[in-house]
C-alpha cells in the first residue's frame, strides 16, 4: 500500500534537508540522461534504492525523498577545522575518492589529536558542497559560464521557459506610514520568452527571502485581472547571487515546484540586461513624471507608497505590458497569448500557500471567529474548531482573507466582512492606524482645551452657585 506524503511544509528543516541531498544525487539522471548504475557506483548507493528515490520524487514532489529520522539517529558532529579539510581536498583533487579523502583526514586527525571522523561523515560533508563550487575550482572560471551560464546565449522557445528577477532602489521619494520621505525598492519577475511581468513587489525593506517568495507567488498563481494573464511554475528561475535569492528555504521550494534555478557569476552579471532595461522604462515612461522623482523634484505634495504601487501596477498591465517592444517586434502580452502555451500551474492554492507564503502565526478560534490585525475572520468550518489553536497563513499584501490550518492540514480560507470587497495590505493597515493616531491627538489637544475651559467655567459657576446657596439656606432657616 502506497504511504501518503505529507506536505513539505510539515517537515524539520534536517529532513528537507537530506531529502534535498538525495535529489542532487539522482538529478543528473533526469536533467542529463547519465544512468542510474553510473550514479549508483559513484556514490556506492544501490540500483533500487535510486530507483526508488527517482520515482518518490517524481510522484510526490521532494516530499517524496523525505525519510523519517531513526529513534537512535542523532547529530552528526565534526571539528569545523576538519570540515574545512575535507572540502579543501575534495576542491584541490579533481579525481580523489572519497575513500582516500577519508584516509587522509584520519591521518591528519590522528596526528592532531582530532576525533576521527567516520566515512560516512566525510561522505556527507562532500555531498552537500554546491556542485558548481566544485565546478568552478576544478575548470575555472571560463568553464564554469559555459556550464552554468549557457542558458543565456540563446532567447527562450516559449513562455516561462525562463523567468528573470532582480530589484533597483527607485528614483523617487515617496511617503511612509509616518508621512516619512523615503525610497522604496521595487523588484520584479518577468518572462524572458515574451518579456511580460509575472509578478512584482514594492517595499521600503530591503530585498528579502520572504519578499521573494511573496513575488513569485503572485507571479505563479493566476491573477484576478484578465489583462494580466502571465502565470505557471517557469522550468527556470534566473537569479543574481543576493542572500535572498540564494535562501535554503527558495533552494528547496524550486526544487518541490521541479524548478530549476540558475544564478549568474558573481561579478558577471549575465542575461540581467533585460531587466535593467525594464527598469529604465519604469524611470523614463512612468517615474519621471510623478512627483518626488529625484531628477526632478516638484513642490507637489509626493505620493504614498500606496499610491506610487497602485501607479506602478496600473502601469505594468495596461501600458508596458500592452506596448510593443523593440526586440520582439510585438507586445509582450501578445507574444504570450499567441503562443498556445499551455502554464504548468500548481495542484492547488493552498500547496502554494505552504510552500511560499512563510508567514505563519499561531491564533485561537474564538465563538465569533478569529480575531487578526483587529479584523474579525469567519468561515463555516470553524464552528466545530472553537478553542483550538490554529496556525494561520497570510499574504501581506492583503488582508482580505487567510488561510487556517489545523495541525498542519488545510482547514479553511477565512475573510473578513470588513475587507471582503477589498485588497488591503500591512502598509494600508500602518498608514491608517498612524492616520487615526495623528487624528486622536488632535482631538485629543482639542478636547483638552476646551475641557480645561469648560472646567474652568463650571467651576466659576460652582463656586458662585455654592455661595448664593449658603445665603438662600441662611434666609430660609431665619424665615422659617
Amino acid at each position: 500500500m502506497k504511504k501518503k506524503r505529507g506536505h513539505l511544509a510539515n517537515f524539520s528543516e534536517n529532513q528537507r534537508d537530506e531529502a534535498e541531498r538525495r535529489y542532487w544525487i539522482i538529478q543528473p539522471n533526469m536533467s542529463k540522461g547519465i544512468s542510474l548504475a553510473a550514479i549508483s557506483k559513484e556514490h556506492n548507493i544501490s540500483i533500487r534504492t535510486l530507483y526508488r528515490w527517482k520515482r518518490n520524487y517524481l510522484n510526490f514532489g521532494l516530499s517524496g525523498l523525505i525519510h523519517a529520522p531513526r529513534a537512535d539517529s542523532g547529530k552528526i558532529r565534526m571539528e569545523e577545522s576538519v570540515r574545512l579539510l575535507v572540502q579543501s581536498l575534495r576542491l584541490k583533487n579533481r579525481r580523489i575518492s572519497i575513500a582516500t579523502i577519508h584516509r587522509n583526514v584520519a591521518q591528519q586527525c590522528k596526528k592532531n589529536k582530532f576525533p576521527i571522523p567516520s566515512y560516512y561523515q566525510v561522505y556527507k560533508v562532500i555531498k552537500n558542497m554546491p556542485i558548481a563550487l566544485i565546478e568552478l575550482s576544478h575548470n575555472g572560471e571560463k568553464k564554469y559560464q559555459e556550464k552554468y551560464d549557457l542558458v543565456y546565449t540563446r532567447e527562450s522557445d516559449q513562455p516561462n521557459e525562463i523567468w528573470q528577477a532582480d530589484h533597483t532602489l527607485l528614483d523617487i521619494m515617496v511617503l511612509d506610514g509616518k508621512n516619512e520621505q523615503r525610497r522604496p525598492w521595487l523588484s520584479v519577475i518577468i518572462d524572458d520568452y515574451s518579456r511580460a511581468v509575472a509578478g512584482y513587489f514594492i517595499s521600503f525593506e530591503n530585498p528579502s527571502a520572504v519578499n521573494t517568495s511573496l513575488m513569485l507567488y503572485q507571479a505563479i498563481w493566476r491573477k484576478e485581472n484578465s489583462e494580466w494573464p502571465i502565470c505557471g511554475i517557469p522550468e527556470k528561475f534566473y537569479t543574481d547571487h543576493g542572500s535572498d535569492f540564494t535562501s535554503k528555504h527558495l533552494e528547496q521550494v524550486a526544487i518541490d515546484l521541479k524548478m530549476e534555478l540558475v544564478f549568474s557569476t558573481i561579478g558577471v552579471p549575465r542575461g540581467r540586461g533585460k531587466v535593467e532595461r525594464f527598469f529604465q522604462t519604469v524611470n523614463q515612461l512612468l517615474l519621471e513624471k510623478l512627483p518626488g522623482y529625484l531628477k526632478n523634484r516638484t513642490r507637489d505634495s509626493l505620493l504614498t507608497i500606496q499610491d506610487l504601487e497602485q501607479k506602478i501596477e496600473e502601469f505594468l498591465i495596461y501600458e508596458y505590458n500592452h506596448r510593443k517592444h523593440s526586440s520582439i517586434q510585438t507586445t509582450p502580452v501578445k507574444r504570450w497569448n499567441e503562443s498556445g502555451f499551455l502554464p504548468n500551474m500548481p495542484k492547488s492554492l493552498e500547496e502554494l500557500d505552504l510552500l511560499l507564503l512563510q508567514i505563519s502565526k499561531s491564533r485561537k478560534i474564538h465563538p465569533d471567529g478569529i480575531h487578526f490585525q483587529g479584523f474579525r475572520y469567519t468561515n463555516p468550518n470553524l464552528s466545530a474548531f472553537v478553542g483550538e489553536s490554529v496556525q494561520i497563513r497570510y499574504n501581506p499584501q492583503d488582508f482580505a482573507e487567510i488561510r487556517v490550518f489545523f495541525q498542519n492540514k488545510f482547514l479553511c480560507t477565512a475573510i473578513t466582512p470588513e475587507l471582503s470587497n477589498f485588497k488591503v495590505g500591512i502598509k494600508d493597515i500602518v498608514a491608517a492606524r498612524n492616520k487615526r493616531k495623528q487624528s486622536l491627538k488632535k482631538q485629543s489637544s482639542i478636547i483638552k482645551s476646551v475641557t480645561e475651559t469648560l472646567i474652568e467655567e463650571k467651576t466659576s459657576e460652582l463656586n458662585l452657585e455654592h455661595k448664593m446657596t449658603k445665603k438662600s439656606k441662611l434666609k430660609r432657616y431665619f424665615n422659617d
